[in-house]
């Protein structure tokens, strides 16, 4: 290492990491005035680096692995065992075509028609309540839309309690103590159930229309023809749900940047879709989401006159990156106009990854967010009425994931 990188002082800065959040990765590289640094995480060297040159180096397969990275607490809550985000190589390219065959012109279409309706079937419940907590009223969307768009049969006294489960495994990845254990306890019971609906697909005993992702899922064979195991088959159904439903996150954030700059609203109002396109996008860019994406050298190499070690762990910095003042001009302002003539770098806005969608690890459901935010917008401003009362719309950016503390509480809602 040359003397131009940092390093963090001190034995172990987990604590460090889990008391700043999103923040965590920030604040070194703009105290050390550095986009890359060494710190120590869970008793092990690791690298932290930020920006658009840094997230380029991240998303090059050839330098970084993803295999046996995610800490065992993360793959029990949060991505599953022997899922798309644990693969490398051949292995996850195979995999990923696998999810990107769902992404079709036609299936987004499909789905933003499911999840209008789901909005439609919420809106005439809540004309006859008095107040909602907006949050727990869009994970019940979601769910649904999730699985019906992904073929997956449940029952309508199965959903509260499946959205639970959903909700858990993405809330409590960073948990300790019963909230850990309650994302566990969840994953492994939808576990359990998909895999029970998948071996009825190949049982014949069910029909999911083809081209969702439980009947693809259940039929995908890996590179040596093999179906997947019932259990991997599983997870990767999951890591169409799970997502799904964590839009939630997003949609509540983009009901508190519509109650925050109403003037941002007032040009929506006109039905442009690209400006709802840039809203979204700065809803995406602006917000906290995922904090980081982890990775491991593959080989050892040089960047910037630093020598990345094989089998080093390395975090890079996502909600940094998105408020990088090298890439973003005033990047603690909310500008949806910012995105009107965005050049579209894979690396310099990444709220859900960067790279290649189809080649890389970049969120293969990504499409699938900005999509579902759109209609959930049109539904916001155009198409409904409610007051919103005084309550603590504050968020944190230490809480993963974070949220407006009253979850947005909305009141007196009427269809427009």
């Amino acid at each position: 290492m040359t003397n131009s990188v940092p390093k963090e002082e001190g034995l172990d800065h987990s604590l460090s990491l889990l008391r700043e959040g999103y923040l965590y990765i920030l604040n070194r590289r703009q105290s050390f005035q550095s986009d890359i640094f060494e710190t120590r995480l869970l008793g092990k060297k690791a690298i932290c680096m930020g920006g658009k040159e840094a997230a380029a180096i991240f998303y090059d397969n050839s330098k970084f692995k993803r295999e046996g990275v995610a800490p065992n607490r993360v793959a029990e809550t949060l991505f599953g065992k022997k899922g798309v985000q644990t693969l490398d190589g051949d292995a996850h390219k195979h995999r990923k075509q696998m999810f990107m065959s769902v992404m079709s012109r036609e299936r987004l279409q499909i789905l933003n028609e499911i999840h209008a309706k789901q909005w439609e079937h919420a809106l005439d419940k809540w004309q006859r309540l008095e107040e909602i907590e907006l949050y727990e009223e869009t994970l019940d969307i979601m769910c649904r839309t999730a699985c019906e768009w992904a073929g997956v049969p449940v029952e309508e006294e199965e959903i509260k309690k499946l959205a639970h489960d959903l909700r858990a495994m993405f809330e409590s990845a960073t948990a300790v103590g019963p909230s850990h254990w309650a994302g566990r306890h969840a994953r492994n019971r939808v576990e359990k159930w998909v895999g029970e609906l998948i071996e009825e697909v190949r049982d014949g005993n069910l029909s999911p229309e083809e081209g969702t992702a439980l009947h693809k899922f259940s039929w995908h064979r890996d590179l040596e023809g093999n179906l997947l195991e019932t259990k991997v088959a599983a997870v990767e159904v999951i890591n169409i749900l799970r997502p799904i439903v964590a839009i939630s996150v997003y949609i509540n954030f983009s009901a508190l940047a519509v109650h925050h700059y109403p003037e941002e609203r007032e040009k929506l109002k006109s039905g442009d879709g690209k400006l709802a396109q840039m809203f979204v996008q700065e809803v995406r860019r602006f917000y906290p989401f995922f904090p980081f994406a982890a990775a491991e050298v593959k080989e050892e190499f040089t960047w910037n006159d630093y020598k990345f070690e094989e089998g080093t762990l390395t975090l890079l910095d996502l909600y940094g990156t998105n408020h990088d003042t090298k890439i973003w001009e005033n990047p603690d302002v909310f500008k949806p106009s910012r995105f009107e003539n965005w050049d579209d770098s894979p690396f310099s806005f990444i709220p859900q990854g960067g790279g290649d969608h189809y080649l890389g690890h970049r969120c293969a459901g990504e499409w699938v967010t900005i999509e579902v935010m759109k209609v959930s917008l049109d539904f916001l401003v155009n198409r409904m009425t409610y007051d919103i009362p005084d309550q603590d719309l504050s968020y944190s950016k230490v809480s993963i994931p974070s949220l407006p503390n009253s979850k947005v509480v909305i009141r007196n809602v009427q269809r427009r």
